[in-house]
């Protein structure tokens, strides 16, 4: 099986490689990628690339994802999350094969306090949330075999993330300041590549399978409660940290003003993944302690 993987060196691009190899030929790229395109703002290079390749998977771990930079850029980001995928969409049906497309809980409104279900209805706050369910919709028009997972506060060990930031705001400062009103699940990039070589075999096998599901970390924190999670683990674990867990303040949203509005209800229910694929997805704190353990083993 060849696989044709576009975004591998983005947080999940980078697990997908590690994921996605035990399955097949794996061909990743980037947007910088010379001999084959893996640019989203080059449209006929990658139905060029698509076509030279003629993968039977196509996994798209590309996407614009700097939130508050879309909201003065939305033709470049609805060029990247919307009209790209729609081709990556009309490649695969035209070459019989599956796509792999990931999506966000920004498609939501953010409203309640209940996780959102793959049917409840969507209403994007920003050009991110509408430009990514766009793609979404697209996708789905093309009729082509489809997984499209929805996930929310993703991380990595490599590269910046939340839990770096707060370590080190942690060691220069006596406290720290953390919203407190949105909620969701912390979700491992290396979590999300494992579903997804698990999901790709499976429809292999069942293309009935073919659909959009929900996929993150089970259970739920707010930032505020993410952070303390992170500083008492580093406490614990003998990183001298000047904050302690009872001096990060919390505060609303609305203390950080930005140019993108953020959900505040980020919980994505994952049942219909889990009955599907028989998985069990393990709680975030698993996932966070582990990336905090492989970032505290770098430190000198």
């Amino acid at each position: 099986m060849k696989i044709l993987l576009f975004g591998k060196n983005g947080q999940v691009g980078w697990e997908l490689q590690r994921s996605l190899a035990p399955l097949g030929e794996l061909v990743a790229l980037d947007a910088d990628s010379r001999e084959l395109c893996g640019d989203f703002t080059d449209l006929d290079g990658l139905v060029r690339t698509i076509r030279a390749v003629a993968p039977e998977v196509i996994v798209n771990a590309a996407a614009h994802t700097a939130v508050d930079k879309a909201e003065s850029e939305p033709e470049l980001a609805r060029a990247i999350n919307a009209l790209a995928p729609e081709v990556l969409a009309q490649e695969a049906k035209r070459g019989n094969a599956w796509l792999i497309h990931y999506s966000t809980d920004y498609v939501f409104d953010g409203s309640g306090d209940k996780p959102w279900r793959e049917t409840d209805p969507t209403a994007p706050l920003s050009v991110y949330g509408k430009t990514k369910l766009e793609g979404e919709q697209l996708i789905r028009q093309t009729n082509c075999r489809h997984l499209i997972f929805r996930t929310s506060w993703v991380y990595g060990t490599r590269g910046g993330n939340f839990a770096k930031t707060m370590l080190r705001l942690a060691q220069e400062r006596d406290s720290l300041t953390v919203v407190n009103d949105q909620i969701g699940a912390p979700t491992g990039a290396d979590l999300l590549a494992d579903v997804t070589a698990h999901a790709i075999r499976a429809a292999l096998q069942r293309p009935e399978l073919s659909g959009l599901y929900h996929m993150v970390a089970a259970g739920e924190t707010s930032w505020h409660g993410y952070a303390g999670f992170v500083i008492d683990f580093a406490r614990r674990t003998g990183m001298s940290l000047k904050a302690a867990p009872d001096a990060i303040q919390a505060v609303p949203s609305g203390a950080f003003p930005l140019p993108a509005r953020r959900p505040l209800n980020s919980r994505l229910d994952t049942a219909k993944l889990q009955s599907a694929f028989g998985l069990n997805l393990p709680v975030w704190q698993n996932g966070v302690a582990r990336m905090l353990t492989e970032i505290l083993d770098e430190q000198p």
